[in-house]
């Protein structure tokens, strides 16, 4: 498809820099079948049925945002990923100074030597220690890597540290936060119980490439990053209980959406999910056949992301630009820290129960 569908201009006073507080007085934009609502995050409660099925992601924010310096030269670093004890794989700037050798100093008791350039701007590291002392390291000196769409108008605080991890948040390896999550309270999610609205927990480590631009002019030709996620048997069986039932499976953000979903493909039985644990580089466009997941709670997205690519294949595309046209007129907030919208599934093939 032509990547040019999924394009739409956004106003920089859209984005939003910090969070609804309370978390879950941020506004909600319920896309069903035959209308558009404005609702509250709170509200959800009477949104959902009693038999419903919450599917969380329970990935843990790490603070990989460092700053050092070579010389007199400032290097701002995000750690990508992890390639064995104490070695990463990160984005630096200004990466086309650095030479392998080169010693970058984050603090006195704490630096990282280049071990290679690589391509667009990524750096191999190599910090000599192991991962137990590394993670310490990191916690003391590291911040979390708010997406650059926020850090280029303001600074990361000591406030992030809370607002950009969700309460569920308890499995170390994102790095970045599953931003549908970050909208529920204990609150919320007492009130959700007594609803009788159930609650699942999946875990996928999401990864840097997650919210960026798609960058080619045909989706054919866009490859999509990899992420390690798992699902248990205890929650494969809560979800078949909660579809034997007349229940729905409500995916909290796109990250749960896409491992659910990455689930459903790797599933020989055609009614039945599997358990999962690995890689998934899932990409999902319009045309694609839902198995997994009925209902989806989201932030709003880039234009022309790979998320709002998802989005559009799970509602519509007409209807989703409608509902990002209503959302940027009525005043919504956009992104990481923004609003959410709640989408019913347009379902056409058979899903997994």
């Amino acid at each position: 498809m032509d990547v040019d569908l999924f394009d739409f201009e956004l106003p920089a006073k859209a984005i939003a820099l910090r969070p609804a507080r309370p978390r879950d007085a941020a506004r909600l934009l319920h896309l069903g079948p035959a209308d558009m609502r404005d609702q509250f995050v709170r509200d959800l409660p009477n949104l959902l049925r009693s038999g419903d099925l919450l599917v969380f992601n329970n990935t843990r924010v790490l603070p990989l945002q460092l700053e050092a310096r070579r010389g007199a030269v400032r290097v701002e670093l995000t750690l990508l990923q992890s390639l064995g004890p104490g070695r990463w794989q990160a984005f630096a700037r200004p990466a086309r100074r650095l030479r392998a050798g080169d010693r970058l100093e984050i603090a006195d008791d704490f630096a990282a030597t280049v071990q290679g350039p690589h391509e667009n701007g990524q750096v191999l590291l190599d910090f000599a220690r192991d991962d137990a002392a590394l993670m310490a390291a990191l916690e003391r000196h590291g911040t979390l890597p708010l997406p650059p769409y926020i850090r280029k108008h303001r600074a990361v605080d000591a406030q992030d540290r809370v607002d950009y991890q969700t309460i569920l948040a308890r499995h170390d390896g994102a790095v970045a936060a599953p931003t549908a999550g970050l909208h529920f309270t204990d609150d919320l999610l007492a009130r959700l119980g007594q609803a009788g609205v159930a609650r699942a927990e999946v875990t996928l480590h999401v990864g840097p490439g997650t919210f960026l631009p798609v960058s080619v002019a045909n989706t054919d030709d866009h490859r999509m990053h990899g992420e390690w996620g798992q699902i248990d048997a205890a929650v494969v069986e809560q979800i078949h209980e909660t579809k034997a039932g007349g229940g729905r499976v409500v995916a909290v953000g796109t990250t749960t959406l896409r491992l659910l979903e990455s689930a459903a493909q790797n599933t020989l039985s055609g009614d039945r999910l599997a358990p999962f644990a690995g890689e998934t580089d899932i990409f999902i466009t319009p045309g694609y056949e839902y198995r997994a997941v009925d209902l989806l709670l989201t932030n709003f997205h880039l234009p022309r992301s790979s998320l709002f690519m998802l989005v559009s294949a799970f509602a519509g595309l007409a209807p989703m630009q409608a509902a990002y046209s209503h959302a940027i007129a009525a005043g919504y907030r956009f992104y990481s820290y923004g609003d959410a919208c709640l989408l019913e599934l347009q379902r056409s093939g058979k899903g997994v129960g």
